[in-house]
């Protein structure tokens, strides 16, 4: 893959080629280099609350399990034995007093020490003790769980720094989950994000939320793992309430969707070149005003997000005729896309850097 670094300033900015939203070999690179190198949102607090609640998940083709240990301990793994590679948990679940193979039966103990090992008496030098599974870091924040598969992240702080005391005091963590809807549309997962990460199609695909911000006042914030689009909310009658909005993108695929009383969570899963899941989980705060928008904000959300899916697949259509051709940006509503593409081009060139390096 052509490397494609250069990312000029944003009075001067094109969007990326159509190159990198196609091709298995472009989503195997961006699974090494921007999946397996990030944190990933894996799960809820909630679902982790007590000695041997755990959660299984996939990143970057990587599964993974997440379990509290009896000890409350919070720890991550790759949900595999280390004897044949088997999964040693199939679903999430409670009170867990062990990790247990499903294939062959070996038994860890829940912070990753093989604690028995079925019929192995007969291997030579085979010691119990000298086999743990290895490790994954794992964060805690606004009561969201986090895993990342590489030890050369970026510090937690450093990605998600800034954002619970910009929207103090919203208490992220002292909202109650309600609902996962998942959405699965044709289109690049890149498309989806740079769909999000600007305002500028508001008018044109989203009367109503149009209806609900001021797009005049609608302002993008770029910062070094993430940007923040906010703007003043009308009480219009769609769920969201008085107030302000506050969507968040986190590089590489993590957005957090911030009304009154109300946080989305959407994350965003490539399950080929052309094709993504986003995964919406809904919190609410307890308090009657918004208990009552509920069920307008769920079927609004829904309205929004189709009218995304159907938009997203059509520039899919687009970017892979073979007749476009990168555009120019536009510097006021479109400094999110450049962000975000300039972090992605920087993932491509460390990628292929580290290529040349080993070749």
């Amino acid at each position: 893959m052509p490397a494609d670094t250069v990312a000029p300033d944003l009075e001067h900015a094109h969007a990326m080629s159509p190159r990198y939203y196609s091709g298995e070999a472009t989503l195997a690179l961006e699974r090494r280099a921007v999946f397996a190198r990030s944190w990933q949102l894996v799960a809820h607090r909630e679902q982790l609350a007590e000695p041997g609640d755990h959660v299984v998940g996939q990143v970057a083709g990587v599964p993974i399990l997440l379990v509290r240990g009896q000890d409350g301990v919070l720890r991550g793994f790759p949900n595999i034995c280390r004897h044949r590679g088997g999964p040693l948990a199939l679903c999430n679940g409670k009170g867990l007093k062990s990790l247990c193979c499903k294939y062959h039966g070996w038994t860890y103990n829940l912070d990753g020490q093989l604690r028995a090992a079925t019929e192995m008496q007969d291997a030579c030098d085979f010691t119990v003790a000298d086999i743990r599974l290895p490790p994954l870091a794992v964060h805690e924040w606004q009561g969201l769980v986090f895993v990342a598969l590489e030890a050369d992240v970026p510090r937690f702080d450093a990605v998600y720094g800034g954002i619970a005391e910009r929207i103090a005091p919203i208490d992220l963590s002292a909202m109650e989950y309600f609902r996962r809807v998942n959405y699965e549309m044709q289109c690049n997962w890149k498309i989806y994000v740079e769909n999000y990460v600007e305002g500028y199609h508001l008018p044109h695909v989203h009367p109503g939320l149009s209806r609900a911000l001021d797009y005049r006042s609608y302002h993008t914030e770029l910062f070094e793992w993430h940007s923040l689009q906010s703007s003043p909310l009308r009480d219009s009658g769609v769920g969201y309430g008085a107030g302000e909005a506050f969507y968040y993108f986190i590089y590489p695929n993590v957005m957090l969707n911030i009304t009154p009383g109300r946080l989305q969570t959407n994350v965003i899963l490539p399950l080929g070149p052309d094709r993504c899941r986003v995964v919406f989980d809904y919190y609410y705060t307890r308090d009657q005003g918004t208990q009552s928008r509920i069920e307008g904000d769920q079927s609004f959300s829904d309205e929004v997000q189709g009218e995304d899916a159907g938009i997203c697949e059509a520039v899919q259509k687009g970017l892979a005729s073979g007749y476009y051709i990168p555009g120019r940006l536009n510097p006021k509503r479109e400094s999110g896309v450049w962000h975000f593409q300039n972090l992605m081009r920087a993932a491509y060139d460390r990628a292929a850097t580290t290529a040349e390096s080993a070749g």
